[in-house]
């Protein structure tokens, strides 16, 4: 285990883009994706959380604008990808094509791979299927989609975050609140947009409740995201969606097929205090996977926003600049 005590390091400036463009990847979903920093780098594909909370600019800045062409992309039914919040055709393994269509589409032969929470669970799951396509992996507040996380997340939170979980399961009758998942799914999927969309801002306000190590403020928590009415009906919706019917089989497939990637260089970067995706996951997958750098942050929660992990995972994607293509 590993922790750099030395001076933080902060995020690169803003950038823009240098192209973007619409994928269609089948006859329902298109993704946006967009490309920053240097057109001639070393290809690096950012992978966001949820999943459906989809991709940000500030996403372009944990990479060195000089040595990385940058790539970002909304996975199915998040962001700026169309349509928003569909569940139909979205699934781990969709997403893995999609990912592989994007890298081809931009000419790519092997490129890093960075995600955070979900993230993190989708580039494993990439780079199990793909290993010969993955440069190295930088994974954050890791997240292998096994039951007890899910259980985790919906009930153990309540012990850190009590007034969180309250408003979560205000709308749930006491016996809704024994299947909180199957309730929120019901509540999720209903077509009426005052049903469902109430739901999805309670489940949306619940995870951001609960991202930090210290809660934001009112005006720091009072992002865009967090304003718009899409951004929860997106993440809210694919979430449930994910947990209730793309688990994986066995339900550890993650760690049972570490030993096809254990020769990618990769760093695992978990906060101590992260109640959204626990440390013992992160200290799971490392015992599988020795060779891989983990690195505790003792006074971080799960936001990749939070200046220990920011530190990190920016040191990674540094330190990763000697890896050539």
């Amino acid at each position: 285990m590993i922790f750099h005590p030395s001076a933080l390091l902060t995020l690169y400036p803003p950038l823009d883009l240098f192209a973007s463009g619409a994928l269609k990847v089948d006859d329902i979903h298109t993704l946006y994706y967009e490309q920053s920093g240097n057109p001639k780098g070393i290809p690096v594909v950012f992978l966001h959380g949820g999943p459906g909370a989809g991709a940000a600019p500030k996403h372009r800045q944990f990479f060195d604008p000089q040595h990385y062409r940058i790539i970002i992309f909304d996975q199915r039914g998040a962001g700026r990808s169309t349509p928003q919040g569909e569940l139909r055709q979205n699934t781990t393994a969709h997403l893995i094509s999609d990912i592989e269509q994007l890298r081809i589409h931009l000419q790519i032969d092997r490129w890093h791979v960075f995600g955070g929470s979900w993230g993190s669970t989708l580039a494993l799951a990439y780079a199990i299927q793909h290993p010969l396509r993955v440069l190295s992996l930088t994974l954050r507040g890791i997240f292998l989609m096994r039951q007890q996380e899910i259980h985790a997340f919906l009930y153990n939170m309540r012990s850190t975050f009590p007034e969180a979980w309250r408003d979560f399961v205000s709308p749930l009758s006491a016996k809704e609140q024994d299947d909180i998942l199957k309730a929120y799914y019901r509540l999720l999927t209903h077509p009426d947009k005052t049903i469902h969309l109430p739901a999805a801002q309670r489940w949306s306000a619940y995870e951001t409740a609960c991202l930090r190590l210290i809660p934001a403020a009112p005006a720091e928590g009072n992002t865009e995201e967090n304003n718009n009415p899409g951004y929860a009906y997106a993440i809210a919706r694919i979430e449930c969606h994910y947990f209730v019917h793309n688990k994986f089989d066995p339900d550890d497939y993650l760690l049972q097929n570490i030993h096809k990637m254990r020769h990618i260089p990769c760093a695992i970067i978990q906060g101590r205090y992260d109640v959204v995706c626990p440390p013992v996951t992160a200290y799971e997958l490392h015992q599988r996977w020795p060779e891989a750098q983990f690195i505790i942050v003792p006074d971080a929660g799960h936001a990749a926003s939070e200046p220990g992990i920011t530190s990190e995972l920016i040191r990674a994607t540094n330190a990763f600049r000697t890896i050539k293509a």
